[in-house]
Parts: C-alpha cells; sequence; structure tokens
C-alpha cells in the first residue's frame, strides 16, 4: 500500500481541507502516515497571508526529502495559487495544484512518479475566477474538536490580502448540508465544532447568489443535540450583528467565544486597509457582547507597521486596545503581498519598528489574558478535555477558552467536566478543581 503525508501551514480553515483531502486518499486505499514513516506521497497545503508563509514551503519540502528523498512531493493552497511558476522550481517538488484542482488530486495524478532532476514540476492551476464551486471539508483525528468549513472565498477587498485572489469570491453550501455534516462528525464521537470559512458571517453566498445568512446557519445548528458545544472561529466585526450577539447570549451550544479582526485601533489605518468599519462600531460590538456575557472570550487580530502607520497611530490602537474589555490578542507584522494596494503605498514602516510594536501588542496580549483568567478564578466553568497526554498532563478549555491542565487521566479523555477555576500556574495557565 502506498503511504501519504501530509504539511498544513495556517489558518484552521487549511487544516479543514488537508483532512478532506486525506479522506479521498484513504478511500482510494492509500494509508495516512507522519513523515518520519518515509511516505511514497506528500501534500504540502500552503498559506500565503505573510512572507514567512511563503518561505516555509521550501524548507518543509527539502525537510521532507531528507526524510523520505523518493517522495513525489505534491504542492496545493492558496501559496500553491498564486506563485505556481516559484514553487515548481522547487528543488523536490513534483506537481503544483490550484484552488480549483487540489480536490480533484486523485483524478488529476494517477501515477505519483517522481520527475528526474532536471524536469520542472507539473503545473496543474487555473484562473481564480473559475473558483465558483464549494467544496465541503471538515477536520478528523482529534476526538475532541473539529474545525467544519461552511463558507469560502471573500468579496472584500483590503488593501493588504491577497485572499479574494488566492481563493475566489464567496461562497458556501447549504444549511443543510452543513446540519447533515455535523450529524456525520457527531458518529465519529465529536463534542465541539468549530465553523470556519474565509469570511465566516458572509455564510449564504450559493452560486453567486444570497440564498441565507449566518445568523440562519447558527439557529439551524442549536437544534442538533448531538453536538455539545458549537464556536464561532472568526467574524468580521460589521458582520456581527446583533442579533448574532443576542442568539449566542442565550443559546444552548454555541459558546461566549469570539474572536473578532479588528487589524487597526486607528480609522485612518482602517481607512487605508479598506476595512468596513471604524474604531466606535468594532467599539459598540465589544460593549454590547460583554453587556449579555460578561465572561466571554473575545480573541482580536491586529497589523502594525501597515504603510502610513505613524508612531502616532500605533499608540492610538495600543490605547485603543488597552482600553478595550478584550481577552487576547494575535498580532501581525505587516507583511508586503505582491498584487495588493498595500504593496504601492507609500511612507513605508521599517521591518525593525514592526517588530517592535509587534513585540509592545503581545506584551499587551500576555497581560490581558492574564487579567481574563483573574477574573474568572472561583467561578465554575465545564471544560472539555483533549485527548492527548502531554509529560503527564491532560488540558482542555473551558466554554469560554480558558485553558485548563491536570495530572494525565485517560479517563477524562474527550469528556466534559464541571469544574471550579482555582489557581494560575507558573506557565499562566489555569489549574481547576473537579466537581462531582
Amino acid at each position: 500500500m502506498k503511504k501519504v503525508a501530509f504539511h498544513t501551514l495556517g489558518c484552521k480553515l487549511n487544516f479543514a481541507e488537508t483532512s478532506a483531502i486525506g479522506r479521498l486518499f484513504t478511500e482510494q486505499g492509500f494509508v495516512s502516515v507522519e513523515l518520519e514513516q518515509r511516505p511514497h506521497i506528500f501534500v504540502i497545503n500552503t498559506c500565503s497571508v505573510t512572507e514567512n508563509a511563503d518561505n516555509k514551503c521550501a524548507k518543509i519540502v527539502r525537510d521532507a526529502l531528507k526524510v523520505s528523498p523518493e517522495a513525489f512531493v505534491i504542492v496545493i493552497g492558496c501559496y500553491a495559487q498564486l506563485k505556481p511558476e516559484k514553487i515548481a522550481q522547487i528543488d523536490g517538488v513534483d506537481a503544483v495544484l490550484g484552488t480549483n484542482e487540489k480536490f480533484k488530486l486523485l483524478d488529476l495524478i494517477t501515477d505519483f512518479k517522481k520527475k528526474q532532476a532536471n524536469e520542472l514540476a507539473t503545473i496543474q492551476v487555473s484562473s481564480i475566477k473559475e473558483a465558483l464551486t464549494f467544496a465541503p471539508s471538515y477536520s478528523m483525528g482529534d476526538r475532541t474538536r473539529t474545525f467544519l468549513k461552511v463558507q469560502d472565498g471573500c468579496n472584500y477587498h483590503c488593501s493588504f490580502c491577497t485572499i479574494p485572489l488566492a481563493r475566489g469570491r464567496s461562497r458556501s453550501t447549504t444549511i443543510t448540508q452543513v446540519v447533515e455534516q455535523a450529524k456525520e462528525i457527531a458518529r465519529n464521537h465529536v463534542k465541539e465544532i468549530v465553523l470556519t470559512g474565509v469570511n465566516l458571517g458572509d455564510f449564504g453566498v450559493i452560486n453567486n447568489i444570497r440564498k441565507t445568512n449566518f445568523f440562519e446557519l447558527i439557529q439551524a445548528l442549536d437544534d442538533v443535540t448531538c453536538i455539545e458545544r458549537f464556536r464561532i472561529s472568526s467574524i468580521e466585526p460589521n458582520l456581527l450583528r446583533q442579533e448574532i450577539i443576542d442568539f449566542v447570549a442565550r443559546s444552548k451550544r454555541f459558546v461566549p467565544h469570539f474572536h473578532i479582526p479588528l487589524q487597526s485601533g486607528s480609522d485612518k489605518i482602517l481607512k487605508l486597509m479598506r476595512r468596513r468599519y471604524v474604531t466606535a462600531l468594532y467599539q459598540e460590538r465589544i460593549l454590547a457582547i460583554k453587556a449579555q456575557m460578561p465572561s466571554c472570550c473575545i480573541g482580536v487580530d491586529v497589523i502594525v507597521g501597515f504603510p502610513g502607520e505613524t508612531e502616532e497611530d500605533f499608540l492610538e490602537t495600543y490605547q485603543f486596545l488597552n482600553e478595550l474589555d478584550i481577552s487576547y490578542l494575535h498580532v501581525f507584522p505587516y507583511s508586503e503581498r505582491d498584487h495588493t494596494k498595500a504593496a504601492t503605498m507609500d511612507n513605508a514602516v521599517t521591518p525593525k519598528e514592526r517588530i517592535r510594536r509587534a513585540r509592545m501588542l503581545r506584551i499587551l496580549s500576555e497581560k490581558k489574558l492574564r487579567s481574563f483568567y483573574e477574573q474568572n478564578l472561583g467561578k465554575t466553568a465545564t471544560v472539555l478535555f483533549e485527548s492527548e497526554e502531554n509529560e503527564h498532563i491532560i488540558e482542555g478549555f473551558t466554554e469560554n477558552y480558558i485553558r485548563v491542565q491536570l495530572p494525565y487521566e485517560a479517563a477524562l479523555a474527550n469528556t466534559l467536566h464541571k469544574v471550579v477555576l482555582s489557581e494560575i500556574n507558573a506557565e499562566g495557565v489555569v489549574i481547576p478543581k473537579l466537581l462531582l
């Protein structure tokens, strides 16, 4: 039997798609293995959000071929769609497949015969304008949590982002199909589903026509009794409508956790980024959430060092975030992307300054997370324990995304338990007391 291994870069959506492609291989008799088991085929699912994500691709190819020199190497994903010729020139790459082709991999490649040293990789990448169909995907392997893709593509054109160029226009599956997939996932003893998409809040567009919306989707999923928890991965602030906040606050299954991209706390920079909101709207969303769910966890994406961001603009962002009742930050130094408006803008911020600003916000994030954890000490919560053992420790997350640890007990894996959040250890993780 031929062995296949996978490596995924980037977002939860990529992990869902890699898992779905992996199932296509196993259905055809391939055996999915880790790289250390010397696979015959190695599939790399790439990201292209930052330059660092681009650079990782070549390194992963080199590292893989050190372990399995004769492996047939296939590169798919966003970077493959955007820079197929560049990837084809990486030593050891045999095939490059674009957005339209990645789910047809086993139809397009049949012999998996490694190319000769002087041959270029096969490129099968069609125009992103042809990305019209939706490919259902979900991750599987970690029994406690599954990433379920319900939306793909994006109709927004933020000045820093290549995702519309790599994934195409916004498109979705139907609510009926999502519900059926949730039930299918539940049959694998999964307790929690994380809804994912490129622009998740834009769910409901099928064949370029809006058929439904995200609010109707979460209402339908709330009645799927075989899943204990649903979590919303990330949603744009302008699409996080009040009715969604109200619904999550009273929901039976949707947990009090939102991840809401901000990108900048300066309205001047938000305009340059072509974002579809201002800081006042963002603040309104945070206040609305906390008014109904005081213990809700709120994560925030921020980009620092965007072209034209002065020190005053950055400090405005820092102060805005410092005063917001949020729980943690995902901080990204701005990275130039080809074919984006931002890449041609004047007043670039130096790489050194981008790193300094990112470091300041990451320190702020640590303080915010510690404060959020402290606010929850003494409270009762429900923890879903993970399946893995790590140095005799088992970890899990509360409904509001507080990470907890206990000494490992196999019986706890993939189970929900009421706990009292009692203390924070030296690593900044909460130690709970189990309730009987």
